[in-house]
């Protein structure tokens, strides 16, 4: 529902540009909306994303090798 709000919301302000702004400041408007739109969506770069995804990555084998020896030692351990 905020995704829709939020598109519903772009496409009223450029709606509105083209409405009120004449045709040499069109340009200008659009990018200070759009940047103002990207900024408030907390993007980030691809950069940034792929260090994430290997992270990520790392952080899930790292999870899988203790899971087998956690499994392994509850094999070999006798139950009290």
């Amino acid at each position: 529902m905020e995704n829709q709000a939020f598109l519903q919301d772009v496409q009223q302000r450029i709606a509105e540009l083209f409405r009120s702004s004449p045709a040499a400041d069109l340009e200008r408007n659009v990018k200070a909306m759009l940047a103002q739109t990207f900024q408030r969506m907390d993007l980030v770069t691809r950069e940034e994303f792929e260090i994430q995804v290997e992270t990520v990555a790392r952080l899930r084998q790292r999870v899988e090798a203790l899971e087998a020896r956690a499994a392994a030692a509850a094999r070999t351990d006798p139950a009290p």
